[in-house]
């Protein structure tokens, strides 16, 4: 297998499916965590800036230098990757699809701002770990076809475009700006889900889902008080 194919189709029980799980605008909510420091920042009203927003902030008035600035602002001043709010039920859901036998491989671009790479990464680690996100691993990069997985959740549609172009499988997490993209596509995290079971089904993986409220929850990793 080369760098960056996926890994092969499983011919037999024992290969793991592993899924590509983007964060921002997927598990994390980035627009609502971005509108408020961008308001404050700008001397605006969070009302002047539209949640329904083109890729490109089109609706906010922001060139892209502008964005840019906004952003590095964002995360090195404000420290928005370590506390943005997490989209409803991404841990709950991701928790059930790695007790099934997921592997899951968070992929994000959160190195994007140039010269704050240290605190981009642990930030993010902070906030996966404070918002009990389940992973096996983490991948820091923009070209996503380079990772190898057999399934992807995406929101970006120049990504969901690239990793289609490179023959992978991608359901797309549902946002105003992706609305003219092909589905699967995943309202929230409960669609989501049961798009993952019924791609990995397709794919002939055999996950051990479990009885629904006999799960574990996410406070698996709180420590025992009785202890």
């Amino acid at each position: 297998m080369s760098e960056g194919d996926p890994p092969p189709h499983p011919a037999n029980p024992e290969v793991v499916l592993v899924l590509g799980v983007d964060l921002d605008g997927v598990c994390a909510d980035y627009t609502t965590a971005f509108r408020a420091i961008a308001a404050a920042e700008l001397e605006v009203e969070q009302s002047a800036l539209p949640l329904e927003r083109s890729w490109d902030f089109s609706e906010w008035g922001l060139s892209r230098d502008q964005f840019q600035e906004l952003h590095h602002r964002a995360v090195t001043d404000h420290r928005m990757l370590r506390d943005m709010p997490v989209m409803e039920e991404a841990a709950e859901s991701l928790w059930r699809l790695s007790d099934a036998g997921v592997w899951i491989r968070i992929i994000t671009h959160r190195l994007y701002v140039n010269w704050g790479h240290a605190r981009a990464i642990a930030d993010t680690v902070d906030w996966l770990d404070r918002n009990r996100i389940p992973y096996r691993d983490i991948c820091f990069l923009g070209d996503k076809p380079q990772v190898g997985a057999h399934l992807y959740i995406e929101d970006a549609p120049h990504n969901v475009t690239a990793l289609r172009e490179s023959g992978n499988r991608v359901i797309v997490f549902d946002a105003p700006y992706n609305r003219d993209l092909a589905g699967p596509r995943a309202a929230d995290w409960a669609s989501c889900e049961h798009l993952v079971l019924a791609e990995a089904a397709d794919m002939g993986f055999r996950l051990q889902t479990q009885l629904p409220g006999l799960e574990a929850g996410t406070d698996r990793l709180e420590p025992d008080p009785t202890e």
